[in-house]
């Protein structure tokens, strides 16, 4: 019997775990998104406005290029830790997801010794 509830223990530790892991996972993976997103955003760059003299509209849209270059570098830079953190995330509850099924095939053999 005393085997049987701390496998129950442990199963019940595994799963908290596991939940624990899904949700940091989840929260990678939307943050991850948000980047990518505001990326995305700055690649579909508004068109030059019709009512300005075409010298100031070319100069506006230099300017808004140089901007846009340099937030594209960081929000690389910001994706690629974010991918890298996403991926650990995503390893971690891997691991925790072959725990939880390890307990829960070893609390199946326990019940099938009865």
């Amino acid at each position: 019997m005393t085997k049987a509830k701390d496998l129950g223990r442990l199963a019940e530790v595994a799963q908290l775990m596991l939940d624990h892991r899904l949700g940091q996972l989840h929260s990678a993976a939307a943050e991850l998104e948000r980047s990518r997103a505001q990326l995305a955003a700055i690649n579909r760059a508004a068109g030059p406005a019709e009512d300005l003299a075409p010298v100031l509209a070319g100069k506006v849209a230099l300017t808004y290029d140089r901007w846009a270059e340099a937030r594209r570098s960081e929000l690389n830079l910001v994706i690629a830790r974010q991918t890298a953190g996403w991926m650990d995330a995503q390893s971690a509850a891997q691991g925790a997801f072959g725990r939880v099924q390890a307990l829960q095939g070893l609390a199946e053999r326990l019940k099938a010794r009865r």
